[in-house]
């Protein structure tokens, strides 16, 4: 299995494709894992077959990688570091950030502070959310607390909860993580995220926000409305794919070796 370690933490990683190809580092959502985010809905396969080395891991708290139980250990900032750290680990001088919903929110705080090595960015599943929040997490918080789902009455609770037990996940490591990974950019923040960014949104998604209304922050944004996608259906989904190779290709020169 590889790995990398950053923060004390040991982080699981997958590297595939030519080693040699433009690097897209993939950063998953909240409760999620590099398999169910990128492997299972055919992403890793997509962008290796279009030309492209796909390189994916699991975030602190999550799939193979260890799991703190400590809010501290979760705050955007720090999981930003594990994408540098990664970077850094495979000798990276440039790569492309595509992150959905919490990796998303993870992405654009390593786009704002590691600018020059993440020219390239990809938000899926977070639009307008990045700066106005997506909603109240603490029943989420409580339903991952629960005795079990027949417990959770919370409509949304019951989503993750059904999700992170299909996922076999760690609970109070995800409790943990909803404490603090959740601060949001401000639209000064975002107005200095200068990289072409694609914004990517299922137009079922009721926790991201407006793709457009994120665009519109972003100097140079671009909006994609994921048609008759919520927000765990819109990542796997065929235009979404089609529409981030178009993405990559206008765009490749900035993170070829």
């Amino acid at each position: 299995m590889a790995e990398f370690e950053n923060g004390g933490f040991r982080l699981h990683y997958i590297d595939e494709g030519d080693p040699e190809a433009p690097a897209i580092v993939l950063v998953h959502g909240f409760a999620s894992s590099l398999k169910v985010n990128w492997v299972d809905p055919g992403w890793v396969k997509t962008l290796t077959d279009a030309g492209y080395r796909a390189i994916a891991f699991d975030h602190r708290g999550h799939g193979e990688s260890d799991k703190p139980r400590a809010g501290a250990a979760y705050t955007p900032e720090a999981m930003a570091s594990d994408v540098l750290a990664l970077a850094d680990r495979l000798d990276l001088r440039t790569a492309a950030l595509f992150g959905y919903s919490m990796g998303a929110r993870v992405s654009a705080f390593a786009a704002l502070r590691y600018a020059e090595r993440f020219p390239l960015l990809i938000f899926g599943g977070l639009g307008i959310g990045l700066v106005e929040g997506v909603g109240d997490w603490d029943p989420i918080a409580e339903a991952l607390l629960a005795p079990s789902l027949e417990d959770v009455s919370h409509e949304r609770g019951r989503m993750f909860r059904a999700f992170a037990d299909r996922t076999r996940s760690d609970r109070l490591a995800l409790a943990a993580c909803i404490e603090t990974s959740r601060k949001e950019l401000t639209a000064e923040d975002v107005s200095h995220v200068l990289q072409p960014s694609l914004v990517g949104v299922g137009t079922k998604d009721d926790i991201a926000g407006s793709a457009q209304a994120l665009a519109d922050l972003l100097p140079n944004g671009e909006a994609f409305d994921i048609p008759n996608r919520d927000h765990m259906l819109a990542v796997g989904d065929r235009l979404f794919k089609a529409k981030v190779l178009e993405f990559l290709d206008g765009h490749r020169a900035l993170i070829e070796r």
